[in-house]
């Protein structure tokens, strides 16, 4: 039937199916928002003067440092411009921008500041040039001078990616500064184990002296290859000076990293703990030391490159192993933090806290006294997209929101903050009726281009709270209230085998709930933790609660699926009622807004099976399977996949990737007519740990790759 109305006659009422208070780990310790009324643009670093703890410095992505009062009520309209380059910064390039911040430690007496960026590069083979420059004041530290920078150091980038950047001066008073391989995947260029770079390193430089004219640093006497090797990188406002063939740099401190991302030295023992990005399987915390080396690119975490087999070992000789490792099932970018030497917090004090990217996930390594074991114990689930660690003078913690612009502290847990346990059953839940049946509340809804989830049949609902309404970002992307659960219930065979609940709960923090359904089909249990579970003939993957939200990433805005572009199609609703699905929630006051246009003007993927046009067909299979993680702002390679954007603007076209070419000698991220050599593909088609979607699935779509096989071999030539 076809009434041309809407799918309901009213909105139904939704007393129920509403997301519980969220059950916080019981860690003694929460995460909250700092300074709630200001917020910045991309920050990645934080720092104080010594002797200042009146006033916080922030770096922006983009190039500028502002400061702020260190007061909890600051406003937005205190804080003040300290410094602005933003027009030397190249901050369009996957991971460039401006990346660390650091005050002289004699700031009494010296107000200098020191910046490292990265500046375009000659194009080609340098696409980025990684500088480190210091800064100086007319004002006494208010503000400073951009005539004034001194570029101490320049470092050629190969790739867009892992530029580490991180500076810090050590309680040696030497700068140190971590820089990552260069880029692409696999460090093709050897450069975390080649001492004749500076890439893949951890430097430590002289900055302190007067030195002659373009001879801004010198090397500090103690540096392991100071009396056997030679600077690498020595610069002035206009020269460089190259590895050539110099055998060993005389910057290096420590070596075989990665991606340092994020590292500091503990205020009390001068400990240096870094954070290295893992490629495809382990991230790790290391703590450096002088001439260490720290094993890439032969070794992630405590492994081969790659090797997900925890008892494969590392067969470096001379491998300085991580203290700790961890997995793709709780992140897949890590960053490194700080030693806790507050006062707000005692039960943290003298641990390092650190958290990941990806997940949001916040731990300390707690140290075993007797054996000296090391171990990462979690602190909290966040929604958070954790860009970098803070700390002030005083020795508390704070966490930047890379994307968001907020800040974050960690305090007490109080004996009512943990919450209530998250309903150990569907039936429990408020969502499902006593025949296991969605409640009235919950809104069914289809995708036009749906993800793949290894053949399932699925069925999406969402539930709001009563009064509330959906806003809709300018990207048509839905941004639902506090309160939210959304349903998603897969079935094989016939058989109902899981429901995920992604839920918003009442402090705006996402988080998702696996529940297996039992046999007899009376209702489903919740998932503590990832499993397996063979199913027929294929094996069912059930995440856990850190790989849903590894997939339901924050650039994503942590629902995959409901947006303007997906539900712009019509859908056969529970009265005998066919009707449009945006329309029908816009005209049941789901929407805070009206709609932008009618439903026939408004964007509509492609349905990857449908009589529609080849690219938009295969562009809304990779937007909606892909697109999640590789997106402007995520960390999973240079490439864009939204559908929204022009086939040019999405970086895929013969462009090289930046985690590992698979073994295929010149692939790229799409090579054009040839699919064998287009990593699109080729992880589309894998089944081991180079698979692409990563999570949830394990059987190749053979409808999906043979649309973007046959889709690739359409494109001729690069826009």
């Amino acid at each position: 039937m076809n009434d041309g109305g809407l799918g309901y006659l009213s909105r139904p009422a939704n007393p129920t199916c509403i997301a519980p208070p969220r059950p916080m780990i019981n860690s003694g310790v929460q995460i909250v928002r700092a300074f709630p009324n200001i917020t910045f643009a991309n920050p990645t670093a934080m720092a104080q003067g010594v002797g200042d703890p009146a006033r916080i410095l922030i770096l922006e992505k983009a190039g500028r440092v502002r400061a702020f009062p260190n007061q909890a009520n600051v406003m937005n309209g205190q804080i003040t411009p300290v410094l602005d380059v933003s027009t030397r910064v190249d901050n369009t390039q996957n991971e460039g921008g401006a990346l660390g911040l650091a005050l002289h430690p004699q700031w009494a007496t010296r107000k200098e500041l020191f910046l490292s960026y990265t500046r375009a590069g000659r194009g080609g083979s340098v696409p980025l040039v990684s500088v480190i420059s210091r800064f100086r004041s007319n004002d006494n530290g208010v503000t400073f001078d951009p005539n004034s920078e001194e570029r101490l150091l320049q470092l050629d980038q190969p790739y867009t990616n892992h530029n580490g950047g991180n500076i810090a001066f050590g309680p040696d008073g030497f700068l140190y500064i971590g820089f990552g391989d260069g880029g692409n995947g696999d460090d093709p260029l050897n450069s975390g184990q080649s001492l004749n770079t500076n890439l893949g390193k951890m430097l430590r430089i002289d900055v302190n002296q007067p030195f002659d004219a373009g001879v801004p640093y010198a090397i500090p006497p103690t540096n392991p290859f100071a009396s056997n090797g030679q600077a690498c990188n020595l610069n002035s406002q206009t020269r460089v000076v190259d590895a050539g063939s110099i055998t060993r740099c005389s910057e290096i401190w420590a070596y075989g990293l990665r991606n340092p991302w994020r590292w500091s030295f503990d205020q009390s023992t001068g400990t240096l703990w870094a954070g290295d990005v893992g490629q495809g399987a382990w991230e790790e915390i290391d703590i450096i030391s002088a001439g260490a080396n720290y094993g890439w690119n032969v070794c992630e975490g405590f492994q081969p490159r790659g090797v997900t087999n925890t008892d494969a070992g590392c067969p470096l000789v001379g491998h300085t192993p991580p203290v700790v490792s961890y997995g793709r099932g709780l992140g897949y970018s890590v960053t490194g933090g700080y030693v806790y030497r507050g006062t707000a917090v005692p039960s943290l004090v003298g641990r390092y806290v650190f958290g990941d990217y990806g997940s949001g996930r916040v731990w300390y390594i707690d140290e075993n006294v007797s054996t000296g074991a090391r171990t990462m114990v979690q602190i909290a689930d966040t929604n958070l997209s954790i860009g970098s660690f803070g700390q002030t003078l005083d020795g508390e913690v704070f966490i930047l929101d890379l994307p968001n612009g907020t800040l974050s502290r960690f305090t007490p847990m109080g004996a009512t903050d943990a919450g209530t346990s998250f309903p150990a059953t569907l039936s429990a839940t408020g969502c499902f009726n006593a025949s296991m049946q969605p409640v009235a509340a919950l809104i069914p809804y289809d995708l036009n281009s749906p993800l793949w989830s290894d053949g399932a049949v699925k069925e999406r609902f969402f539930a709001i709270p009563d009064g509330t309404t959906i806003g809709l970002l300018p990207d048509g992307d839905f941004d639902f209230p506090n309160g939210t659960v959304t349903v998603k219930t897969f079935s094989l065979a016939g058989q109902k085998i899981e429901t995920r609940l992604l839920v918003r709960h009442s402090d705006g923090q996402w988080a998702g709930y696996s529940y297996e359904w039992r046999n007899d089909q009376t209702d489903a249990d919740l998932l503590p933790a990832g499993k397996s579970k063979v199913v027929g003939s294929q094996t069912w993957q059930y995440p856990s609660r850190g790989e849903c939200m590894t997939c339901h990433t924050a650039t994503a805005n942590r629902t995959l699926g409901p947006e303007l572009a997906q539900l712009n199609r019509s859908f056969a609703y529970p009265r005998g009622v066919t009707a449009n699905e945006v329309e029908t929630l816009a005209g049941l006051g789901y929407f805070t807004t009206p709609l932008p246009n009618i439903a026939a003007n408004l964007p509509r993927l492609e349905p990857p099976q449908g009589a529609g046009p080849l690219d938009a067909r295969a562009r809304a299979y990779l937007h909606s399977n892909c697109s999640n993680c590789h997106r402007n702002g995520a960390v999973q390679g240079p490439h864009d996949l939204r559908y929204s954007l022009t086939f040019r603007n999405t970086n895929t076209c013969n462009v090289a990737p930046t985690n590992g070419n698979l073994g295929v000698p010149g692939a790229m991220i799409l090579a054009p007519t040839n699919p064998n050599l287009s990593i699109i593909s080729l992880r589309m088609h894998a089944l081991n740990s180079f698979r692409m979607p990563p999570l949830g699935t394990s059987i190749v779509d053979t409808q999906g790759t043979a649309l973007i096989d046959s889709w690739i071999t359409s494109v001729t030539t690069c826009p």
